[in-house]
């Protein structure tokens, strides 16, 4: 599922930053390292840490964002 980001309050896209991935505002760091820490068992508060340019309030904004999109029915 291709997810349009740019809804969510915190996340910017530059086709010239990070090859066009999207990315937290502020940062170089693409918002699928969120997910990615997460699914390798990292804690929020370890991956804040670890990327201490991304705002929690940010990260919290994009899982509220991905928690939203995946409630909503999508078309088949």
């Amino acid at each position: 599922m291709q997810v349009d980001w740019l809804g969510c309050p915190g996340v910017a896209f530059n086709p010239d930053i990070l090859s066009g991935a999207y990315h937290f505002q502020g940062t170089r760091v693409p918002i699928e390292a969120l997910f990615a820490n997460l699914a390798d068992g990292a804690t929020l508060d370890e991956f804040l840490s670890w990327y201490p340019g991304v705002r929690r309030v940010d990260a919290e904004s994009v899982l509220r964002f991905a928690a939203q999109i995946l409630k909503t029915p999508q078309p088949v």
